[in-house]
Formats: C-alpha cells, structure tokens, sequence
C-alpha cells in the first residue's frame, strides 16, 4: 500500500460515486483512502432522491483529525454542496502550512441531473479554492461551460476554457472530454507547459455512474504515489476505461462501473 488519499467529498447511497466510489479507486490502485464527508445522498442509478447536509464544522473537523494523524500525500475534493462548507475548507487551508497536492473536481451536476452545488458554492469555490489551492482542476464540459462562462462546442473551445480555468490558478486543468461528439473521446491536460491530449474511443453505454470521481480519485492516487502529473492522468484514464468496458450492469439506470479492477500504470 502506498499514497495515502483524504477524499472531501460527498456521500453516494448507491455506491457508484462519490466516497464510496472514491475508496474502491484508491483501493484499487494500492492507494490508502480517508475521508471527510460534506454531505449525505440518498441516490441509486435513476437519480438522487434528497440530500442531507453536514455542518461546516464538522467537514473541516474530519479533515484536520485525518491530516494531523494519519497526514495524506494528496487531497481530493469532490461535491461540496453549499457555500459555507466551500468557505470553512477554504479558510482551513489559508492557515494551513503544508498541505499536500489537491485535485479538485468541481461537482455540480448529477449524472442523473439533480444539482449537487447551490448556484452561490460555485462562485465561492472559484474564488476560494481554484484560485488558491488547486494542484488540478478537473472539470468535464458543462463544469467547465458554468465556471467560465462560456460555451465549449469543440476542440478548440475546450483548450480555450482550460487556459482561462488555468489562469483561474490552478497549476493545471484536466479538461475532460466525455460530454463532446464523436467516436473518440478526447481530454485535454493544460498546464503552464503547454496541453497535452488524451484520446481514447467512445464507450457506448448507459453505466457510466461515477466516471468523474473515479476519474479524479484515481488521478490524486497516482500523485499521492509519485507518478509525475501525465502518467498519473494517463494511469487513471486507462483505469476508468477498463472499469467502464466491465462494468457490472445493475440498477435500472446510469449504473456503476467496475472499481474492483486495477491496473498498473497503462497496462
């Protein structure tokens, strides 16, 4: 076991997302996973039913135990919910003195397409935490589309977003292909460096359940491990790819992928 991985996050009912899919990941990848939970789902494949939430307090309460006890090699933040546990986060890192890298996965939209973040989180977690403590920003397209303002139809609106999502200050942006056309599915990895691109063919199915977070958790994995900012994308990728091909085809819905499997770097 090697990288240890504190997940902020929120509660997934159902299994195929959020904590719960972000501890299978890290698990998966040989990766040792905490948590603190931001909120409580009551979720299956055909949607969220309601949401629970949990006090600002008690979020950055988990969050300090973990780290001044078992420490983490990488943070990875998923579905905030509201403004006020954005802002006791964000104010627990300003004082903080060495915090580990953070991949932030800006959750704002269910599968499904119930809202997990209040319409004023998102201005908070722009200001507040893309802007301050973002190691990589991992927005899909319609995440992407609300944090900047602007409408991504191609390739080229992709790289444009990411670059003004990097001037956000992040040290880099995963722009995430999956909500575009065609075969092949294409992300982009923008950085001060640069953008590299990953293409990948299109899946077609409905048990896509979780792509995001797994996809953000396995990435925060192979940073917690060391594996250099590409190759941790590139392992995650492939993971997520061969999570979705055997996918174990349950609930009525957008079902779970398969987070049992591992892999080891791209094989």
């Amino acid at each position: 076991m090697k990288g240890r991985v504190l997940i902020i996050a929120g509660s997934d009912s159902g299994g195929g997302a959020g904590v719960q899919a972000d501890i299978k990941t890290v698990t998966a990848l040989g990766g040792y996973a905490a948590t603190a939970i931001t909120a409580l789902t009551a979720q299956n494949t055909l949607g969220v039913q309601s949401i629970e939430t949990v006090s600002a307090a008690f979020v950055v309460e988990q969050i300090d135990v973990v780290l001044r006890d078992i420490g983490a090699d990488a943070i990875k933040i998923g579905m905030l919910h509201r403004r006020e546990v954005v802002e006791a986060i964000a104010d627990y890192f300003d004082a903080a003195t060495d915090l580990p890298p953070i991949v932030l996965d800006p959750v704002m939209i269910a599968k499904g397409g119930a809202a997990l973040l209040a319409e004023d989180a998102g201005t908070a977690i722009k200001a507040r935490l893309i802007g301050s403590h973002t190691h990589l920003l991992t927005p899909n397209i319609p995440e992407a589309e609300q944090l900047t303002g602007m409408k991504i139809e191609k390739l080229s609106d992709m790289e444009k977003a990411g670059r003004l999502l990097l001037d956000a200050g992040p040290i880099a942006v995963l722009m995430k292909g999956g909500h575009g056309k065609g075969e092949m599915i294409v992300d982009l990895l923008v950085s001060p460096e640069g953008v590299h691109t990953f293409s990948h063919p299109r899946i077609e199915t409905r048990h896509t359940h979780g792509t995001g977070c797994t996809l953000s958790s396995a990435i925060a994995t192979g940073i917690a491990q060391g594996l250099p900012m590409k190759e941790a994308v590139a392992r995650a990728l492939r993971y997520i790819e061969v999570a979705i091909t055997q996918a174990p085809e349950i609930g009525a819905g957008h079902g779970p992928l398969n987070h049992g499997h591992t892999v080891t770097r791209f094989s």
